[in-house]
């Protein structure tokens, strides 16, 4: 009879995770037909080639999107490259070289990062880090080609962003690669050493 019970509630969860499904399926058509319309100005003067043309210029009117585009995946790119090996470094000591004190502050503080609202790394990374970077990196950088340190050394670039948002990832991909690592069942780890893994 309780077993009767229980299942008289399937029909019950069924039509909530379905409505669950329904809905969020609308919020996200909403925020489509939203996007949509808010482009739609845009989409019509410009066409599609506002995604690739570079031009800026309020004055003719004349606007493209390619170079706010390129920067964002650039500077996404270098914040990647420096922060996935830092993270993998991170998580392999916390879970397999670290003391377990060392590994909870560690792991704790870590943690913390990833609490720090992202105009507060903005805010630091404009008046702390962009200085720093202006008097004592980008003047070393400048005699290698290339458009990533070309320019007036203003601490502001493609170069700054990528180490600001290389910090702000740095606590998800941590916390995530640690709890994939304590996942690894220990044969697996002693067979991986019985094969000349160090």
């Amino acid at each position: 009879m309780k077993i009767q019970r229980r299942f008289d509630f399937d029909p019950v969860f069924r039509v909530l995770t379905l409505s669950g499904g329904l809905v969020l399926v609308l919020v996200i058509g909403a925020i489509a037909f939203e996007l949509w319309q808010g482009s739609k100005l845009s989409l019509e003067k410009f066409g599609w080639s506002f995604l690739w043309t570079e031009t800026w210029d309020p004055v003719s009117q004349v606007f493209g999107a390619a170079s706010t585009i390129y920067g964002t995946l650039v500077s996404t790119l270098i914040a990647m490259v420096l922060a996935v090996p830092m993270s993998l470094a991170v998580a392999l000591f916390l879970v397999e070289l670290a003391p377990p004190k060392a590994a909870a502050v560690v792991g704790t503080g870590i943690e913390l990062l990833a609490a720090i609202p992202s105009i507060i790394y903005g805010m630091w990374g404009l008046f702390v880090f962009a200085p720093f970077m202006a008097e004592h990196v980008q003047p070393l950088l400048a005699h290698i080609p290339g458009p990533l340190f070309s320019g007036p050394p203003m601490g502001i670039g493609m170069l700054s962003a990528g180490f600001i948002l290389a910090l702000m990832i740095l606590p998800f991909i941590t916390s995530v690669t640690r709890d994939v690592f304590r996942m690894v069942p220990a044969v697996v780890k002693e067979s991986a050493y019985g094969m000349g893994s160090t």
